[in-house]
């Protein structure tokens, strides 16, 4: 069934067809953006990792090395945490007076508990005022550059935001909002709530709601633009191991629904290795790229029949010439496996949410929150 879907307007970005890749710590960095951009044919906006914006003011070198953008990519886009809207006004200055990106989206998401403990990410609107204050300083200090926002649902079931966050984004001039259709508390167990986009979009009919949640193939993003009636998508765990999903809801989006990735062993090979070197050119050290790469063996491998020897010895490899040979052991012209497209990730839940003492006793008070709750240079 077509869904015809518009291009996504992201201040004087037009984003087309309208899908975003969502920011995961450790792994959107510059090479793999660079391999997702490639998958797409440039289509689509693709987000950095989580940047902490007291380290961005600080010009802490992890940091720098984390805001480092190909030449190819247009816009650059940034993704902020903070908690103190002061800071949070100097680093959009900071990226706007120095040219450091094209548009800036703030994390009001993540769930991990290094953040919610600080009153970071999903936690944070839940202190209404607190929320306001950092958009206001964002937007303002931004120019001309276009802010977005990037949010759950609430913290759990009895502390719902959405609705007065979207309020608010819109209120003080926010460009779009994504929504995740789960609580902080929900963490990536269960289902998304699709239902929650849909509310949002009729909220804050004003400016463009992306949905972000259980996206495991191409389908599944027209099925959630069809049903909630969303601008756009934002695309997390169903890529990882498997950025030419890019490719699928380019296709999708295009009205050619059947055309679908479906690569061999080999060719997944092949990527595996350019993902690795390319991790190796961004850091400076082929070790230490084929050291970072490790963490995505298992989600390229996924579905594939690799026996678990053969899967520990990839998982360990420190060159990428022992990469390659380990994967040329393998029987490369094994087709793609039935199944492989559907969840990858962290899956399980999370009941409690760490949060600051008293947290919940005022959703307006702002008191608690101090320049500590900066000091992580990464997260989400």
């Amino acid at each position: 069934m077509s869904t015809p879907v518009s291009p996504l307007q992201i201040g004087p970005h037009t984003v087309r067809p309208p899908v975003v890749l969502a920011p995961m710590a450790g792994i959107t960095n510059a090479p793999f953006r660079t391999l997702c951009r490639e998958f797409s044919g440039g289509k689509g906006l693709f987000v950095s990792e989580m940047i902490t914006t007291r380290a961005l003011v600080e010009r802490n070198e992890k940091t720098m090395q984390l805001i480092r953008f190909d030449a190819s990519e247009n816009p650059r886009s940034i993704q902020l945490y903070g908690v103190d809207p002061a800071t949070v006004g100097k680093a959009v200055r900071m990226i706007a007076e120095e040219d450091l990106a094209d548009h800036i989206d703030l994390n009001f998401g993540c769930p991990v508990p290094k953040v919610t403990r600080k009153g970071g990410g999903s936690a944070l609107p839940y202190k209404r005022h607190l929320l306001r204050a950092i958009l206001r300083e964002a937007v303002s200090g931004a120019g001309d550059l276009p802010v977005t926002m990037k949010m759950r649902k609430g913290i759990d079931d009895d502390h719902i935001t959405y609705l007065d966050a979207g309020r608010i984004a819109v209120e003080e001039g926010v460009t779009s909002i994504a929504l995740h259709g789960r609580t902080a508390a929900q963490h990536y167990g269960g289902t998304a709530d699709w239902e929650a986009i849909a509310r949002l979009k009729e909220h804050v009919p004003e400016i463009p709601v992306l949905g972000n949640g259980d996206i495991w193939s191409a389908q599944d993003a027209l099925r959630m633009v069809r049903e909630t009636g969303c601008d756009g998508v934002v695309v997390g765990r169903g890529c990882l191991g498997r950025p030419w999903l890019f490719a699928d809801l380019v296709a999708a989006f295009e009205g050619r629904a059947d055309d679908v990735a479906q690569p061999s062993l080999k060719e997944v090979a092949d990527v595996m290795v350019r993902h690795a070197a390319l991790l190796g050119e961004w850091i400076g050290d082929e070790s230490k790229g084929v050291v970072d790469f490790r963490k995505h063996v298992a989600w390229y491998l996924k579905g594939f029949a690799v026996g678990s020897e053969m899967r520990r010895r990839l998982a360990i490899t420190s060159s990428l010439a022992e990469l390659r040979a380990g994967l040329d052991e393998l029987d490369l012209d094994q087709p793609w496996p039935v199944g492989a497209d559907g969840p990858r990730g962290r899956t399980s839940g999370n009941n409690r949410v760490v949060l600051p003492d008293g947290w919940l006793k005022d959703p307006y008070d702002c008191a608690g929150v101090d320049e500590e709750a900066e000091q992580d240079t990464s997260g989400g």
